[in-house]
């Protein structure tokens, strides 16, 4: 039992510190055999595990290992290991231990028994990831990197004073479904959807995942979102409100990724919308959607990294990521092409590959639970990711129009990297029983009848040949999508300018009142001086006049007590 007595989280973290001062063929060693040694742990670790301990009394439970962690600490291992292999030619130390603690907070925060563990590695996470958006070294990214951080650290806040209100409430800093917790409630589940991306505050993924770095965007996209899922199911299954939350994000999600221009950007609004399908998972909360929610996120992983490496092999090679200036790359890089389709057609939950066997089961779910509404919304949204992830960003990148561009393939370890993901989502498409069997609830579910092959493959036939005759009105516009975040961009700029001036003249005014009575009241103080009024003697009919009053006056109150 490794795991009672080595945290993967911890042997991470400390095996992130070598990336500092390794290089060349060394770093690239290493880089491959921590991931491995970090998964060969995970996968020893057990169901039921549990290490406790007391910190200045409190009882933290910093290792907690059940069918629900074991889901995502499997995955987040693989996806660490297909990531730097990805990443094998980036020659940036920086990169490397930024990741590496990355992937550690993930792994603990999904690991943490308590809400005080929980919350040590949320915030972990969010300093190190956002390294992996500053390294691009462009202004933009550094912006993009601010407001990132800036979002984050308002939910680490709610997330710190939830934690504490909960303590308050139950006496008790256990991490197991939250109800009846008053405020505590709000505040926890507030912080847990701003990592997931829910609306309003969502705009900080497609803001910033497209500007991080080409390997950087892989561990995003796979680590803060599923962290944020995974403690949603933990925290609250069976929470109506985000059945509808979810289904607007998957609908929300698909329709800016139609409207957006650059590959990386399209594909970030498609987070979010694969992160909805997962909420309104937790929120139905049956064991039928939960299981679905967690083998999604396991799926989503793989096939979103896929297309974020594809997407990122492209811009590596030719500079360029906005669909108005690419085309015809299929003649230069085809194993690009077709890797990235895999991920595509997985993403689209087509027959024999991943999301066919994972989605299905969140929409089979709404329809157990009579949702017929939700089922239908959720089928709409997946028209969408089929358009726009696997006909419109290929098309107009791969196939269409040629630009004129001819880069050479990616390295070899970006398509190695690419491949693996690529087969295991084909894998677990055809032969999607090991998956199954890892799931937190078992299920008796099969995606393979002939009414759901019936079902979606008459969705994806209209829907391809929708594309193909509205084709001239989809490809990409050189224009600015404006989302919410240009509502605190720009407005909240010029508002917090305004309140910054109006401020500052409110402080230069009174200053300036205070200092026109000190001056005048000294002015007051040296022309009584010079007239040596205070020194003078008072006339006898003046005294004798001010004493008559003194006296009429405690005679009046003397005779009021």
């Amino acid at each position: 039992m490794i795991g009672a007595w080595l945290h993967p989280a911890l042997l991470l973290a400390f095996g992130a510190l070598p990336f500092a001062v390794l290089q060349g063929r060394a770093r690239q060693v290493w880089q491959l055999a921590l991931p491995l040694v970090v998964l060969f742990v995970v996968i020893g670790l057990e169901s039921g595990t549990r290490t406790t301990l007391t910190l200045a009394g409190l009882e933290l439970t910093p290792l907690r290992v059940d069918g629900l962690s074991l889901v995502f600490a499997y995955i987040f291992a693989l996806i660490l290991l297909i990531g730097n292999l990805f990443a094998l030619q980036v020659d940036d130390a920086a990169q490397h231990v930024a990741a590496t603690l990355y992937a550690a907070s993930a792994l603990g925060a999904v690991l943490a028994g308590d809400l005080v563990t929980l919350y040590v590695f949320w915030e972990v996470m969010v300093i190190a990831s956002v390294w992996l958006i500053w390294r691009r070294r462009q202004q933009a990214a550094y912006d993009a990197g601010f407001r990132y951080l800036i979002v984050h650290a308002l939910g680490g806040m709610l997330l710190f004073v939830g934690v504490i209100a909960y303590y308050l409430h139950t006496g008790s800093l256990a991490f197991e479904p939250i109800d009846n917790a008053g405020v505590a409630f709000y505040l926890i589940l507030a912080a847990f959807l701003i990592n997931a991306a829910a609306p309003p505050l969502h705009a900080w993924l497609p803001d910033a995942y497209p500007e991080a770095t080409v390997t950087g965007t892989v561990f995003l996209s796979a680590f803060t979102t599923k962290t944020a899922v995974y403690v949603l199911a933990r925290g609250f299954p069976g929470t109506e409100f985000l059945v509808w939350l979810g289904v607007g994000m998957t609908l929300y999600g698909v329709t800016y990724a139609f409207l957006v221009n650059d590959i990386r950007r399209l594909l970030s609004y498609h987070i979010m919308s694969q992160v909805g399908y997962m909420v309104a998972g937790v929120g139905i909360g049956s064991t039928l959607a939960i299981s679905g929610t967690a083998a999604h996120a396991f799926t989503h992983i793989l096939y979103k990294a896929l297309l974020l490496m594809g997407a990122g092999a492209v811009l590596q090679m030719t500079g360029r990521s906005r669909l108005t200036e690419l085309g015809g790359l299929y003649r230069s890089m085809p194993v690009t092409f077709l890797l990235y389709m895999v991920g595509g057609l997985s993403i689209s939950a087509f027959p024999l590959f991943s999301g066919f066997v994972s989605k299905t089961m969140i929409i089979e779910a709404a329809a157990v639970d009579g949702r017929g509404v939700v089922f239908l919304l959720m089928m709409l949204a997946g028209v969408g990711t089929f358009m726009s992830t696997t006909l419109k960003l290929p098309y107009f990148t791969f196939l269409g129009r040629d630009a004129g561009l001819r880069p050479p393939e990616a390295p070899l370890n970006m398509r190695l990297a690419m491949g693996i993901a690529a087969l295991l989502c084909f894998l677990i498409g055809i032969v999607p029983g090991p998956l199954y069997a890892i799931l937190p609830y078992a299920v008796d579910y099969d995606a393979y009848t002939a009414s759901h092959l019936l079902k979606e493959m008459q969705l994806l036939l209209f829907t391809g040949l929708g594309f193909f005759l509205f084709i001239r009105v989809l490809g990409g516009k050189e224009k600015i999508s404006l989302d919410l975040d240009w509502f605190y961009r720009v407005p909240g700029l010029h508002g917090l300018r305004a309140a910054r001036d109006q401020f500052s003249a409110v402080n230069q005014g009174s200053r300036e009142a205070v200092m026109r009575i000190l001056r005048h009241a000294e002015q007051r103080a040296q022309a009584m001086r010079v007239s040596g009024w205070p020194l003078r003697s008072w006339p006898t009919g003046s005294m004798a006049l001010w004493t008559a009053v003194v006296l009429a006056l405690l005679l009046v109150f003397g005779f009021g007590r």
